[in-house]
């Protein structure tokens, strides 16, 4: 069969709606999608869902109006998501059928596509500072969802959007409480039928393999180096014998908050620079000792829908060589096609620019496992 069918436009356009399938952070997140072209390292105005506070009114008094107005966000586009091949290694796709091309090679590229965006979303728990549940215990119970309505209620998120993404292992766990089988008592009759939770308490429920356990990087005997104040996300500390890394969780002497790396410089002399999530909740003394978290720590996650935004752009198609970008009003995927002719093979590359950025801390959680 003549492969006519592989072109670029026509790569991008059966692989895009495969990717979308495999989405699961950015179909829940608050998302900005616009047509207009963007480069990495790109920064976006996001606009904030307009917020209005319920007043009581007093016969013979007069209202406050209240401002209409969209407050917004700044986020970078700091990610690509890019499957890259050498032709070489689809020649054989001359005499493939379509079916067996999509299978080769669409389908494993939409799936390697969405499960790097997946990671990166799950990845935003080191800027989330609530914290739900045990360290190195598996949540397991229905006690766990009642658990995550009760902050999301403390936390006076509103009643729809509410969503949960838990890992394999808390995922297994749950599928196997009996009360979820009780179509009655559940109210979500596909737990019947195909091992989906589905929604409970009010909290949409779903599963991803993005979620990995955390395993600490840091080590040494670490201490705080210099006065640091309350409020603050930067914090310098000595002692460290290996670079604490993104996700590593610890505590201060005096303040029992966990605290999580989101960032850490490096390694100088047995000193670091951490930028920490959440900012300090007490001053910090000089020489504080800290305690690091060695427990292999899970990052389920707890969230509104307007806690977390993703944004997506697409990207220029460039005319050198033959590109093309395709659009289905939400996401786009682009598809380039070069040539290098040092080693004399073609490549074919299909990329993805977005960001995630946690616009509302408050209304998000980290349920630990």
């Amino acid at each position: 069969m003549s492969n006519t069918f592989i072109t670029i436009k026509n790569i991008a356009r059966q692989t895009l709606p495969r990717l979308v399938e495999n989405l699961v952070l950015p179909e829940l997140a608050w998302s900005d999608f616009n047509d207009t072209f963007a480069d990495l390292g790109d920064t976006i105005q996001v606009k904030k869902p307009v917020e209005l506070e319920a007043q009581d009114f007093t016969v013979g008094s007069t209202v406050t109006d209240q401002d209409i107005k969209e407050s917004s966000v700044d986020v970078k586009l700091d990610k690509i998501a890019t499957v890259d091949v050498s032709i070489n290694a689809l020649e054989a796709a001359v005499n493939w059928s379509e079916e067996k091309f999509r299978r080769e090679f669409i389908e494993p590229a939409a799936v390697a596509l969405a499960q790097k965006i997946n990671k990166a979303g799950i990845d935003q728990y080191i800027n989330i500072p609530n914290l739900i549940g045990t360290a190195g215990t598996t949540p397991s119970a229905m006690s766990d969802f009642s658990a995550a309505r009760k902050f999301l209620n403390k936390a006076k998120a509103p009643m729809t959007d509410r969503y949960a993404v838990w890992d394999v292992e808390a995922d297994a766990k749950f599928t196997e409480l009996s009360n979820l089988f009780k179509v009655n008592e559940s109210g979500w009759n596909e737990t019947l039928r195909e091992g989906q939770i589905g929604s409970i308490y009010g909290l949409q429920n779903f599963m991803t393999q993005a979620i990995e356990g955390h395993e600490l990087a840091g080590a040494g005997t670490v201490l705080v180096d210099g006065a640091a104040t309350k409020g603050s996300t930067a914090l310098h500390v000595d002692g460290v014998t290996t670079a604490l890394a993104a996700g590593d969780m610890f505590t201060i002497a005096g303040d029992n908050t966990k605290y999580t790396v989101v960032s850490g410089g490096a390694l100088a002399s047995a000193d670091q620079d951490l930028v920490i999530c959440p900012a300090l909740q007490a001053n910090a003394a000089d020489n504080a000792a800290i305690t690091l978290v060695s427990t292999k720590t899970t990052n389920n996650l707890i969230f509104h829908k307007t806690a977390i935004a993703f944004v997506t752009r697409p990207l220029h198609a460039p005319e050198a060589v033959p590109s093309y970008t395709t659009n289905d009003g939400k996401y786009s995927l682009r598809v380039v096609k070069a040539y290098d002719r040092d080693t004399k093979t073609e490549k074919l590359s299909m990329d993805v620019l977005y960001a995630y950025k946690v616009i509302n801390p408050a209304l998000a959680a980290r349920y630990l496992g």
